[in-house]
């Protein structure tokens, strides 16, 4: 009986573990679901009050911009439920035909897609629209998080990571940018400077590709008028507040407008035709001018705890692929985020991103739903390391 004792407590110390594990993982769960439940609740609020006008004066139904959100909400949490059953090793296997079908969406938009604003980056496939840019986000952050893994031991060699890189970043980008759409292209080369910083490669890399992206992003915002106008009314945003500075003066009239405590639920004045493009990239000023200064920091401190929870799953997983590829989705929601927001309130210059999960947008809608799906299952699913932060295993 003696004999038999160490072992039985060794089994029931060994089930205690197992029952902290899991209860560890379901609170991580729990609180993804929270913060992204609120947000998508704020988002449809914030976009009931800020469509209404457009319904009034486009369409004979006032909500009919948040019906159609409404339905991609749903079908935004069917696929992140369907997304969340995929076993995570599962993306490391389809990596690469992920990004194959990510760059063919994005060459079929010159030749098929429809213009708005200016931008070629839809293709109308009936009733329904999609933007191929905005799945190649997770598409590179997948492929990318696949191909440093499996060179984790040669991350040192730039011959090693260079070409992927150039396939992945490079080819996704250049495609986004002749839409144009530079900021989509900021995320994506953001998300994967985050993606490479999580995976331990070597920083002369990482300085030499940030350089090489700035001056990238340089030459593309010289090249069009409009990004040089933008880019203008970044540091003076009074310059031209009736031609190219109207939407960011009108932006920072209405946060201003908000003070402290906000005008009140659905009383903005900047969505009577004041503010353009309201409840898409201006989305979270309406926000700030209804709930004000307190509510506008209540919605960040929102977002940036899903970015925290995010880097935590990354943290305690004991799998490379698995932690790179949190990585990689919390930082290309969290950049996304901070570009948006940072845009609104003046504090870079304007790049017309969605807000994740709260804008009007239904491709936006379910590739960042999708997203948060590889996320939970990586919670769910991914084994956790012994120490946290050791370093990790290929599994």
């Amino acid at each position: 009986m003696s004999a038999q004792t160490p072992s039985i407590t060794h089994l029931r110390a060994r089930a205690r573990l197992q029952d902290q594990i899991t209860l560890a993982k379901s609170r991580l769960v729990i609180i993804v679901l929270a913060l992204v439940g609120i947000l998508l609740v704020v988002g449809l609020g914030a976009t009931m009050s800020a469509s209404s006008v457009e319904g009034i004066l486009g369409q004979s139904d006032r909500l009919a911009v948040f019906k159609r959100q409404v339905r991609w909400v749903v079908v935004g949490i069917l696929v992140m439920f369907a997304v969340m059953r995929v076993p995570y090793t599962w993306w490391r296997r389809a990596a690469t035909p992920l990004l194959g079908v990510s760059i063919f969406g994005l060459l079929l938009v010159p030749m098929f897609g429809s213009t708005r604003g200016g931008a070629q980056r839809w293709i109308e496939l009936g009733a329904i629209t999609i933007q191929p840019s905005e799945f190649s986000k997770l598409a590179v952050v997948v492929f990318l998080a696949a191909v440093l893994t499996d060179r984790k031991e040669r991350l040192g060699e730039l011959q090693q990571v260079l070409g992927p890189i150039l396939l992945a970043v490079g080819v996704t980008c250049a495609l986004v940018v002749l839409q144009p759409d530079l900021g989509t292209a900021v995320i994506i080369a953001g998300s994967a400077a985050g993606l490479a910083l999580a995976s331990g490669m070597p920083m002369r890399f990482l300085l030499g590709g940030g350089a090489a992206a700035a001056a990238l992003a340089a030459l593309s915002t010289v090249a069009y008028p409009y990004r040089r106008e933008r880019f203008a009314c970044f540091f003076d945003p009074l310059a031209d507040t009736l031609g190219s500075c109207f939407q960011l003066a009108q932006s920072l009239l209405a946060l201003g407008s908000g003070g402290l405590n906000g005008v009140g639920l659905g009383a903005s004045r900047a969505r009577w035709a004041f503010l353009p493009n309201a409840h898409t990239d201006f989305i979270f000023t309406i926000i700030a001018e209804e709930a004000g200064f307190i509510g506008a920091i209540v919605l960040i401190m929102v977002l940036a705890g899903l970015a925290v929870t995010g880097v935590m799953i990354a943290y305690r997983t004991g799998d490379m692929f698995a932690c790179l590829l949190a990585c990689g989705i919390t930082a290309w929601l969290s950049v996304q985020s901070v570009v948006n927001v940072g845009g609104v309130v003046g504090v870079i210059p304007v790049t017309g991103l969605a807000l994740p999960f709260v804008s009007v947008g239904g491709s936006a809608m379910v590739a960042a739903m999708a997203g948060v799906g590889v996320l939970l299952n990586i919670a769910l699913t991914a084994p956790v390391a012994s120490e946290p932060g050791e370093k990790r295993a290929d599994v």
